[in-house]
């Protein structure tokens, strides 16, 4: 993409019982994939390592992480910025997710399930490609 990019996040994808977790932070209508943004001087990797354990009490293996792709959408709530994000599955990690302070709700979710509104490159980007990977339903 040769636009300017405002926004730079990593995402992470938790797979258990063919459905992966997402995240509704306070005061957010919208549920994503834990992550966040990247600060200035961080990989994408690290940052993912960072925001796991801020917001789902997580500690992950970066060593193990697969680089599912990077995608870009106009960013919500605030679509004059465009946002890229990275999204790793995450095959090795440490402890159960718990949400931190930051997070109000968490779900495991599948391309079956409803009631809820999903992040827009999840929606159309990351669940298709599980599922077509195999590894949700």
């Amino acid at each position: 993409m040769s636009e300017q990019i405002d926004i730079r996040k990593s995402g992470g994808v938790l797979i258990r019982d063919r459905k992966f977790l997402i995240v509704r932070p306070y005061g957010k209508d919208i549920f994503l994939a834990p992550g966040g943004k990247l600060e200035s001087d961080e990989t994408a990797t690290q940052a993912l390592v960072r925001e796991m354990i801020e917001e789902v009490q997580l500690e992950i293996n970066e060593t193990t992480l697969e680089k599912l792709g990077t995608f870009y959408a106009l960013a919500a709530g605030n679509e004059s910025k465009k946002l890229e994000m990275t999204v790793f599955i995450i095959h090795d990690f440490t402890g159960e997710p718990i949400p931190s302070s930051e997070i109000e709700e968490m779900r495991w979710i599948n391309t079956e399930s409803t009631g809820f509104q999903l992040g827009s490159i999840f929606e159309h980007d990351v669940m298709p490609l599980l599922k077509q990977k195999d590894l949700i339903d």
